[in-house]
Parts: structure tokens; sequence; C-alpha cells
């Protein structure tokens, strides 16, 4: 959705007057700060309701300023953290503001998307998913430090919690208001609740570390800079199973080569995936770990979706049915 033509909020900085003007400002003085100058204005390239995202011509070249909805204003804390911990994978970055959220930073590499046009171009792929696996490995041991920065807590033990708050917010849900759940759909999921908890105590036992997922690792959201994968657009993200990340990675990927989520392609990337975790368990317990992610994963995005929105008024949510949908799907699956 494009909150450009929408009236004001105060959950969206970029919909108040005199905001890119202000960014502006604080753009020119921190380039300046790095001897870098501005070379011509600030191209807006979206303003949506959960982040404003504008390129910037320098004598450096191309840099990109990004600033979240104040629900998703832990982003650039993270960006930073993440950054300094795995500087080799994350953007470059040239200016934070944790106080607004906003960040500044350099160009890093092409979309993965512009190699990736039909079925033959997923191997591509193919050394981005070990990569990611091993970076949410690694990260696992920083999670008190990835937590302080405010990112969701959805870790297994307060993830059924969650789904139980969620399901209480039937405006949100959008119950027996089409498109949003029927009061069938929402009488199946309160019953589903004891198998969540179950879901949770299951994919728990395998032991696998909780950690950073990204909740959109597609196409879009990885540069390659020389061969090199780069993850950034931290927006959607959450500390809690590592598995819940790879529900919109298939299916994008899926999406783009005109195959099903359950092709045998895609299967292939799964275990391409799974492989760096295999000293946790035998490829058949990481499967089965896999596939109860893959279903909790639905109520993961909707928990996201839900946050960045369930507080903006109804004209900013009438174009998105991102939370009662990904809800709906559970239910298909």
């Amino acid at each position: 959705m494009n909150s450009k033509n929408l009236p004001p909020h105060p959950l969206l900085p970029w919909t108040q007057p005199g905001w890119q003007e202000r960014v502006s400002v604080w753009v020119d003085r921190e380039l300046n700060s790095l001897g870098i100058h501005r070379e011509g204005p600030l191209k807006v390239l979206h303003m949506r309701t959960w982040s404003a995202f504008a390129s910037i011509p320098t004598t450096r070249g191309t840099v990109y300023f990004k600033a979240p909805s104040l629900e998703n204003s832990y982003e650039a804390g993270l960006t930073e953290i993440l950054t300094q911990l795995r500087p080799d994978c994350t953007v470059e970055l040239l200016a934070i503001d944790l106080a607004q959220g906003w960040t500044l930073s350099a160009d890093s590499g092409e979309i993965l998307r512009n190699s990736i046009r039909t079925v033959d171009d997923l191997p591509h792929w193919d050394p981005v998913l070990p990569l990611y696996a091993e970076f949410q490995i690694e990260l696992a041991q920083h999670i008190t430090d990835l937590l302080s920065t405010g990112a969701p807590d959805r870790r297994l033990s307060r993830f059924p919690g969650l789904y139980r708050n969620l399901l209480m917010d039937t405006k949100n849900l959008r119950v027996d208001n089409p498109p949003g759940l029927t009061m069938d759909e929402h009488r199946r999921l309160l019953a589903l609740q004891p198998e969540v908890d179950e879901l949770c105590l299951q994919l728990a036992s395998f032991g696998l570390p909780e950690t950073i997922c990204h909740e959109e690792v597609h196409d879009a959201n990885v540069l390659m800079n020389e061969e090199r994968a780069i993850f950034t657009d931290w927006a959607d993200s959450s500390i809690g199973h590592p598995f819940l990340s790879m529900l919109v990675t298939i299916r994008s990927a899926a999406y783009r080569a005109g195959l099903e989520e359950d092709a045998p392609e895609m299967y292939r990337l799964r275990d391409i995936y799974l492989e760096p975790w295999s000293a946790y368990g035998s490829s058949t317990e990481l499967r089965t770990a896999f596939n109860i992610a893959y279903r909790l994963a639905m109520i993961n995005r909707s928990l996201s979706y839900h946050l960045c929105m369930a507080k903006l008024p109804e004209q900013y949510k009438i174009e998105n049915d991102s939370i009662p949908g990904w809800l709906q799907d559970f239910l298909e699956t």
C-alpha cells in the first residue's frame, strides 16, 4: 500500500508536513560529515504503512535513506547490531538516528531478483541460503543483544500466548467483515489453540537455537555484491525459531519460477538451507521441524502485519488483508 495520498497519521512520520525537508537536512549533515555531497534531490521510492524509502545521488554514488513506522522503529537498532556482528553480509551503514529510526546506507549491490527470471535461474539461491543459515546460527549467540533493540520476541515459549492475543482482536481480523475472517474461520482458529501449543512444544523439542528471523528473505531483499550475498530490509524481523524465516523465501522463489511451493525444486532449496543445521539433527528430523515451522510461520506473518497496521485507521488497511489472510492460509494447511 502507498500511504502518500492518505491523511496524516502520527505513526507514519512521512505523512506529516515538512517531513521530507527535515530528512534532507539530516541527510546533508550526515553526508557532509563523511566528506560526501549530495548531487540531486531525494527520490522517494515508496511510502508504505511500514516504511518510507528514498534514493539519493551523491559524489560517492547512490545512497539510500529509510524510515520505519513508529511500530517498526526497532529496525534501525537491529540493523546497527547486525552490521557490527556480520558486516560481510549486511549493508554498509553510513549514518543512523536511533531516536527516529532513520538509516542511511551505501549502495551494497544489485538485487538478486535481477538474476532470477525462470526456473533455470533458481541455482542463484544455492550460495545464499546456507549463508543465511550460518548467519542465524552465529547470531543465536547474541540473542540478548538482538532483543534489546525492541525487535518482536516471538520465541516458542511466548508464541501460543501471542496467537491467543491475536485472535482476540476481532476488529483487525475483520471477523464477519469481508475480506476478513468468517465467523466459522474464527471459531476454527480458536479451536486450534491446543494444536498451536502442541506444535510449539514439538518444534522446541528439536533443540534448534532461537535467533534472528528475517521474515522476508526474498529476491528483492538479497543484494549480490561480487558474488557475495547481502541481506537487507530488517523491518519484518523477529526473534524466534530460525525456520520461521523460510515461508516467504520458498513461496516467493516458487512464484518467480512459476512453480508450486511443493515442487521438487523448492524441496531442493529447503535442503540446501537445512544443510548447515546438520549438527542439530538428522535430515529427517530437520525436515520435520521445517514442516512444523512452515505452518507456524503463517501465524508469525499475521503477527508482523498486526504489529505495524493494527493501530492505523481503516483507510490505511482497506487494501491489505494480510492480518486475516495469513491466518486463512494457516487454516488451509
